[in-house]
Order: structure tokens, then C-alpha cells, then sequence
């Protein structure tokens, strides 16, 4: 079954698809669609309406339209060239795409490799991270590995249950998830699409404190661009990394704080946490220890320790172990320094909780 056979798809369907069409091509649907429908442009573009909003989708613009709304979509131009799904989406998805909603129902995130102008209105001097040159094949960008999931994806509809998944192939027709197990495969690679597609952008602005934050993305409210809340994507909290809470946080600080976080063990230098976020060495070290009362070195041992802590209650790694996946240079200074911290070395740490 294919959607070629239906004009309607079926609630329950998990459908995908890609598309290559020219002018002329274009799907109305009056009282909308049982299913949710997700468009990814490749090439060209495509006019979306849907809920009283209407949008151009470019190159790497993801569009989501909710069901049960009136939409109107169609080439704009000579050419659109675009992937596509159906399907029921997970609870936690409405909230991702909740600061792309440019009307009720309908969403665009922008294309994540450009979503604050390709790197413009940087401040001199800056760098602005993955700008350094176009994606090698063992660097991929975030627009390729949207590609590779909707391929998985297209795969995945195809499979059984039985045996192993196909491999990805031709993608002219598009292909109903009929098996159970095939329709969980595909609704984990649209999960992996919409986590990438709302990923805050990681590129970075002029200085706050000069009353210049840089464009939003289009069609994206300040939280969805990377903004920090007690309890929303990307927030940044906890001791351990140095958290920060309130008014006045800054977002180049937040993800660095981010960066530690995420990967504590990583080989973090205030050199290379300040490329990160598009400042100087010393202009960084000053915001951040400014902003959290600690240098970023501080930060960084803390969330080591931190991690230390959880890896000594949950796994059986001995401490060299533990040092080396926590970034410490030996397994003596590691010692040595969590025992300053918790006030007990690594292996007593560990003999009182198992006590």
C-alpha cells in the first residue's frame, strides 16, 4: 500500500515517502488529515498553508502539520524536492515543536545548518562553530543526518518484523509501515528528524551586554532559539555543571555549560569552550566566571567529579576506569581530588554506599 493510493491517509497508517515535482504538482485537503504530515525540503521549495498561516519551505526547512486542520501545499518555483511522513506523533513531540508553531497546527523549524543566517553578524574576531568548511563524509552536517534518518526510515517501512531490516534503497515509492515492529523502527527515525530539526542553533550572536542577540530563526519564539527555562529543552541546571537559574543567564555561558555537561570526560580548555560559543579566550573566561561565580576550569572539574560520583555508584569500573572516562590524567589526581571534594577517596566512596 502506498499513499499514491490514497488521497486521505488513514489515522493509524505510518506512511513515507519522497517526492521530486515540478510545477503543477499540489495536495489540498479541506477538512485535513487524520495523521500528522512532516515535510523536509531538499531542493527548491514548497508553499505550505495550513490554520490561517501561510510559509515558503526552502532548502533544510522542516514543516509539521497537525491533523484535523484544513492544508493546501504545492511547488513553488520549478522544482520541490522533498521527504514526507505520516504518522501519530509521541506526546513528548508536541512539546519540541511547540516554539516552531507558527499557527495552531501548523510548525517550521528552519534549516538547522543556517538557522541564524549562515554565521552572520558575528562579532569580529569570532567563530562561529561548524563554519569552518563544508561537512566531510565523517562529519556529516545536521542537514545529512536528517537525510540518512528519512532514509532509515523509507527502510524501515518496508521490513517484515522478521529477520533484519533491508538496507536503504530506491526511494520512488512511498512505503505504509504495515508490521508493528516496522511502524515503532520508523517513528523512532521521525523522533531522531524532529530532535534534530529543533535542536537550538549553535551559532552565536554579539555580545548581550551591547543590546544585540543576532536574528531569531523565522517562525521560532526566543525559548525555541536556544532560550534556558527550569524545565525545558536545553535548560541548563545543577551544581555539579555549574547551573544557572533566572534572570540574566547568558546563553553563550548556558552552553558551555551544556558542553560540560553532555560530555565531562571530553578534554574541555577555556580555548576550546570559547570557540564554541563565538568568543575570545579572555573574553570568555571573564563572562563566564561573572555569570557563575567560578572559572571554567572549576566547571569542568566539578562536573567531572560530579560524573565520578555517579559512575562509582552504578558501574563496577575500577577507578582508573573511572578517571579515564571522567578526563583525569591519572588515576592519582583523580583520587586525590575527589577525595578533597567528597571528602572520601573513590574506592571508600563507593564501600559506604555498598556498605
Amino acid at each position: 500500500m502506498s499513499a499514491d493510493d490514497m488521497s486521505v491517509p488513514a489515522a493509524e497508517l505510518v506512511i513515507v515517502g519522497h517526492y521530486d515535482k515540478g510545477p503543477g504538482y499540489a495536495t489540498r485537503r479541506p477538512s485535513g488529515s487524520p495523521s500528522w504530515l512532516l515535510m523536509w525540503t531538499q531542493e527548491g521549495a514548497g508553499l505550505v498553508e495550513q490554520g490561517g498561516a501561510a510559509l515558503t519551505a526552502g532548502a533544510g526547512d522542516l514543516v509539521v502539520l497537525a491533523s484535523r486542520a484544513a492544508h493546501h501545499y504545492r511547488t513553488a518555483g520549478e522544482r520541490w524536492r522533498f521527504w514526507w511522513a505520516h504518522f501519530q506523533p509521541r506526546p513528548s513531540w508536541v512539546t519540541w515543536l511547540r516554539p516552531y508553531a507558527l499557527s495552531p497546527g501548523c510548525h517550521l523549524a528552519p534549516a538547522p545548518d543556517t538557522t541564524l543566517g549562515r554565521g552572520a553578524n558575528l562579532p569580529p574576531g569570532s567563530v562561529a562553530p561548524g563554519r569552518l568548511g563544508p561537512p566531510s563524509a565523517e562529519s556529516p552536517s545536521l542537514s545529512g543526518r536528517i537525510e540518512q534518518a528519512f532514509l532509515r526510515a523509507h527502510a524501515y517501512a518496508r521490513w517484515s518484523g522478521r529477520g533484519v531490516p533491508p538496507e536503504p534503497g530506491e526511494t520512488s515509492r512511498p512505503v505504509a509501515a504495515m508490521a508493528e515492529r516496522a511502524r515503532e523502527l520508523v517513528l523512532g527515525a521521525v523522533e531522531e528528524i524532529l530532535l534534530l530539526a529543533t535542536a537550538a542553533p549553535d551559532t552565536f550572536g554579539p555580545d548581550p551586554d551591547d543590546g544585540e542577540n543576532g536574528p531569531s530563526p523565522r517562525g521560532v519564539s526566543a525559548s525555541g532559539a536556544g532560550g534556558l527555562s527550569g524545565a525545558g529543552p536545553g535548560g541548563v541546571r545543577g551544581a555539579g555543571a555549574g547551573g544557572l537559574s533566572g534572570a540574566g543567564v547568558d546563553r553563550r555561558v548556558a552552553r558551555a555549560l551544556e558542553l560540560i555537561a553532555a560530555e565531562p570526560g571530553a578534554p574541555h580548555t577555556v580555548t576550546s569552550l570559547a570557540a564554541a560559543v563565538a568568543l575570545s579566550p579572555s573574553r570568555f573566561a571573564h563572562v563566564f566566571a561573572e555569570r557563575t561565580g567560578r572559572t571554567p576550569m572549576r566547571a569542568v572539574r566539578a562536573a567531572r567529579l560530579a560524573h565520578a560520583a555517579q559512575l562509582l555508584e552504578a558501574t563496577d569500573l575500577d577507578v582508573g576506569q573511572v578517571a579515564a572516562a571522567c578526563g583525569f590524567v591519572s588515576p592519582f589526581h583523580f583520587s586525590r581530588t575527589f577525595a578533597q571534594e567528597y571528602g572520601l577517596p573513590p574506592r571508600a566512596y563507593r564501600h559506604r554506599l555498598n556498605a
